[in-house]
């Protein structure tokens, strides 16, 4: 079934959830799962889509944000963004496998384009962590119905 609706309340939900913003997608997905009318595939491509980018939105946030530090309404004290960035340096790129995770996964997005992370790598990783996350929601929803 074809319901635009649906599809852009959750592309939209997952983007917001996988910007900076505490927002959740996973049960627009499962209640979407339940619903039973549309196809997996279709639910996962675009909760997937509108989460990578999402996430690349942050990757340019942190491209951007990072010259503005010094600044006293900075958001992050500079002590917590060089832990961050220390982190982030001795895990490297493939902590962004963790980008689907709570808490964590937003933060370490921004701070991989604070630290300039190759756009293309970042892209790989964080599709792989956030399509994967989504499918296997999907299979634990389908497993458990």
């Amino acid at each position: 079934m074809i319901d635009p609706a649906v599809y852009l309340g959750l592309f939209l939900a997952a983007f917001l959830a996988a910007t900076i913003l505490p927002m959740q997608s996973e049960a627009l997905l499962v209640g979407a799962l339940l619903a039973g009318d549309r196809p997996v595939w279709a639910l996962i491509l675009v909760a997937g889509s509108g989460n990578v980018l999402g996430s690349i939105a942050n990757w340019f946030l942190g491209r951007g944000i990072e010259r503005f530090r010094d600044r006293p309404w900075f958001p992050v004290k500079a002590g917590a963004l060089d832990r961050a960035a220390n982190w982030y340096h001795r895990w490297g790129k493939w902590s962004l496998l963790l980008s689907w995770a709570p808490v964590v996964g937003d933060p370490l997005t921004v701070v991989a384009g604070i630290l300039r992370e190759r756009f293309t790598t970042f892209v790989v990783l964080v599709t792989i962590a956030k399509f994967g996350r989504y499918g296997l929601l999907a299979a634990m929803t389908l497993a458990w119905i």
